[in-house]
């Protein structure tokens, strides 16, 4: 059973309860309730943490909770070693004199740290500035203020550029002198280019995908001249806001295109790509951008050729296609063909193009499972499906070209709830499958630079999280964190219950979970059941 599954029975199983019973709340009824949320309960659940934020020689720093507030860890994976990443106390008191307010090492006015290139100095925000602690003078002096992209701005990866729209056109600013330059003219209301429009989800920003080099960006103009409008009205207090954007409609005979360009950056040009205008779709979704990037391209090392898929209307038909970056030629790799609808993944857009070898890793249900398939990027002929059996990859995480080696999450091969997701690793060639992740549960996993390590954060409905650190081998080398729930559940909450039943073919297992009142009787049971 699903999520959603999961919430129409218990939204059925509380309707009836309602209908029968028609219960009186009263005010403690409500506050009570109230006590049961996120944001009211997160105070009191200890030792659960961040993500890791990698440092050199596969090293990272974490923020865990703690009872008494919260610390910052650094680990070393090579030594072994779990410490605090600095003096924290001694941070509180510089800090302290320095802002004429009073804060504690456990309870320090920041979530985040970083650490300088030369890793001498730790950078942080607090009240509205930036400073820098030397860890080893303990001194504190207001941080030079790193110049940043805004918001609707798409940063250059050698950080000196960012990219975005100004009247329907694509421009680019020098984060150094703050220099404008326009990178395209013909650009038109409705037919502007990089423009974000996946039906109700809308913004202002700039969806493209620069190149390594920083010295192109692959994105679009988008015409929309002829899409039918969508309006929406707020609710609020007084005169309401009306919104109107293009969005069409299921049987609507004009949707979004999609005119594929490359830009020249250093030089403004644009070069048109070859290929008729492709439908507003991706292989995930009717959304082309993730993270604010363009999904379904992907650019080779040197930026000569770009590697891009085009989804048809009804997201059957999938073409894959390979674009000369100097003069627009397209050349077609492959076509992949659905009865029903594609989707190259579940978690996130599951292919890969591996320009040093001319490989695609393919992600494709066509033997009725979510598996990955090794092409041919010259030839587009299949050399071989890596992974197979019944269950599903549901995200890959990471390629080690090198070592022809692919880091992937996977549903449903280990016995028990198909609901649960492990780490796995695979050889291109579609040996030595390896799991990672061993314990039950859902896992969230974050790979180090090198490939060497991994974190990984599993927990169940009804078991909180835990955090450990592993090498690629899947080796324990640590446990890091145990989230202690037992402050929360002293104010009376309680988790879920998992559960399973047999689908109406007496075979299938079906999962769920089973959320009850804090103040349940036992001795009572629902009328009819």
């Amino acid at each position: 059973m699903n999520a959603w599954s999961t919430f129409v029975l218990s939204t059925v199983l509380t309707g009836t309860v309602w209908a029968q019973q028609t219960p009186s709340l009263s005010a403690q009824d409500y506050a009570r309730a109230e006590r049961m949320l996120a944001s009211t309960t997160q105070q009191y659940i200890d030792h659960t943490a961040s993500r890791p934020v990698w440092l050199a020689k596969d090293r990272f720093v974490y923020r865990t909770l703690t009872p008494q507030g919260s610390e910052f860890i650094l680990v070393d994976p090579a030594k072994a070693t779990r410490l605090p990443a600095f003096n924290h106390q001694k941070v509180a008191e510089v800090l302290s004199s320095a802002t004429g307010k009073t804060y504690t090492a456990q309870r320090l006015p920041f979530q985040e740290v970083t650490f300088t290139p030369d890793e001498k100095a730790i950078l942080f925000a607090s009240g509205g500035k930036s400073w820098q602690y030397d860890l080893t003078s303990g001194q504190l002096t207001p941080a030079k203020e790193k110049v940043k992209a805004r918001r609707n701005e798409s940063l250059s990866p050698d950080g000196k550029k960012a990219a975005f729209i100004k009247d329907y056109n694509l421009w680019v600013r020098d984060l150094a002198t703050n220099q404008l330059t326009q990178l395209t003219t013909d650009g038109v209301k409705d037919f502007g280019y990089a423009t974000d429009n996946a039906g109700w989800k809308h913004s202002d920003r700039a969806i493209l995908l620069w190149s390594p080099d920083s010295k192109k960006i692959a994105t679009f103009q988008q015409d929309e001249r002829k899409v039918g409008e969508m309006y929406l009205a707020t609710t609020n207090v007084g005169h309401p806001t009306l919104e109107q954007w293009k969005y069409p409609l299921p049987g609507d005979s004009t949707v979004a295109m999609l005119h594929r360009v490359v830009i020249e950056v250093g030089n403004p040009k644009v070069i048109r790509l070859q290929v008729a205008p492709d439908p507003h779709r991706s292989t995930l979704g009717d959304d082309i951008s993730s993270m604010g990037k363009l999904s379904d391209v992907a650019w080779n090392d040197d930026a000569t050729q770009l590697l891009f898929v085009s989804t048809s209307r009804d997201h059957k038909q999938e073409k894959i296609r390979l674009a000369n970056a100097t003069t627009g030629q397209v050349r077609e790799i492959f076509q992949e063909t659905s009865a029903t609808q594609f989707e190259s993944g579940h978690e996130g857009i599951s292919w890969r193009y591996l320009p040093k070898t001319n490989e695609i890793i393919w992600y494709s249900e066509r033997d009725d499972w979510g598996h990955l398939y090794l092409y041919d990027a010259t030839s587009g002929q299949l050399k071989q499906q890596i992974t197979k059996g019944e269950w599903l990859v549901t995200d890959v995480l990471s390629v080690d070209e090198k070592n022809r080696i692919i880091y992937f999450m996977a549903n449903g091969k280990e016995p028990g709830n198909p609901y649960y997701s492990h780490l796995y690793k695979i050889g291109l060639d579609g040996k030595k499958l390896t799991l990672l992740t061993p314990e039950r549960g859902k896992h969230l996993t974050t790979l180090s630079p090198s490939g060497a390590y991994l974190v990984d954060t599993y927990s169940e409905p009804d078991v909180p999280p835990i955090m450990v650190l592993r090498s690629n081998t899947g080796k324990l080398v640590a446990t890091l964190e145990k989230t202690d729930l037992s402050r929360l559940q002293a104010t009376g909450w309680k988790p879920p219950i998992p559960f399973s039943v047999k689908a109406h073919d007496g075979k299938t297992d079906v999962y769920g979970l089973l959320y009850t009142p804090t103040k349940l009787d036992s001795t009572k049971k629902i009328s009819g059941y």
